[in-house]
């Protein structure tokens, strides 16, 4: 039996896997070791998830995750995790995780367009070349987290449409002093942000709308795709933001003379697949 698991910042999605058949699946919170100490991470896992993930025996843990880039932060995972179900673990970051669901063994650019932003060069087994993120305040171009962001930004300096402000207002009722406590006093600011471009994403035939998306697709191409050897190799995307912004992220890549291959909205099928591809051999 094994357990796979693919936490983004906002959600972390769970697979029981038997063979190669997934016979329970559940969601939490996005679990982050670089905003969450372990007894926080282990109370998440254990409230949130049924009961039945705790009774299978498990043999084998796969957990990719945001914030999972160093051994320190893997192992505050890795200890939570084996700690809860009493099976060994591997603990790897959600751009990996990425990877392995979009290109399994085969080379290529990976990126994720999700609460955050990443890319790298997948080689087929490892990722050889990584443009650094930085997060939603220095870097994260093109993510959810960053829409919202200068979306906010715009409506409180009075620069986005009164029309578009008005509605956001009037859907969420939310005031500019809800927004800076959220912003600024909260824990989690990367979701809170994100969570506004559900909102953008159903105005884009609104022409602001769609200028903020392409703007932000522009700048992770300039800020992060050309740094690769990109027209040499495919390039697959992973996240909610490419997935259902698809039809922009297309349009500004072909600016760069690039064709999108695969946009998934979750790794998991992907990761089913690489961690059962031995069971189809057997």
């Amino acid at each position: 039996m094994k357990l796979i698991a693919d936490s983004g910042s906002s959600k972390t999605e769970w697979c029981l896997v038997e063979g190669i058949y997934v016979i329970e699946r559940a969601f939490t919170e996005g679990l982050n070791p670089f905003f969450q100490m372990r007894r926080e991470i282990s109370r998440s896992i254990r409230l949130q998830l049924p009961e039945v993930f705790f009774k299978k025996k498990v043999d084998q843990i796969y957990f990719y995750g945001a914030g999972c880039s160093s051994k320190e932060k893997k192992d505050v995972i890795k200890a939570s995790l084996v700690t809860q179900f009493r099976a060994p673990a591997e603990v790897e970051s959600d751009l990996l995780g990425a990877v392995r669901a979009l290109f399994g063994n085969q080379p290529g650019i990976g990126c994720i367009l999700g609460t955050g932003s990443n890319s790298c060069f997948y080689d087929g087994e490892k990722i050889v070349k990584n443009v650094a993120p930085l997060g939603y305040i220095l870097g994260d171009e093109g993510s959810g987290a960053v829409l919202g962001k200068m979306f906010l930004s715009d409506c409180m300096k009075q620069i986005a449409p009164k029309d578009l402000c008005d509605m956001f207002y009037d859907v969420y009722k939310i005031t500019p002093a809800d927004i800076m406590e959220n912003v600024y006093s909260k824990p989690f600011a990367n979701r809170f942000l994100a969570s506004f471009s559900f909102f953008l994403e159903k105005h884009l035939d609104h022409e602001y709308v769609y200028e903020l998306v392409s703007r932000n697709f522009r700048n992770f191409f300039t800020r992060n795709i050309v740094h690769y050897d990109y027209k040499a190799y495919p390039i697959h995307f992973m996240g909610h933001v490419a997935y259902y912004y698809a039809d922009i992220l297309k349009e500004v890549a072909s600016e760069f003379d690039v064709v999108v291959g695969q946009i998934e909205k979750s790794p998991m099928p992907g990761l089913v697949r690489y961690h059962t591809a031995h069971c189809r051999l057997d």
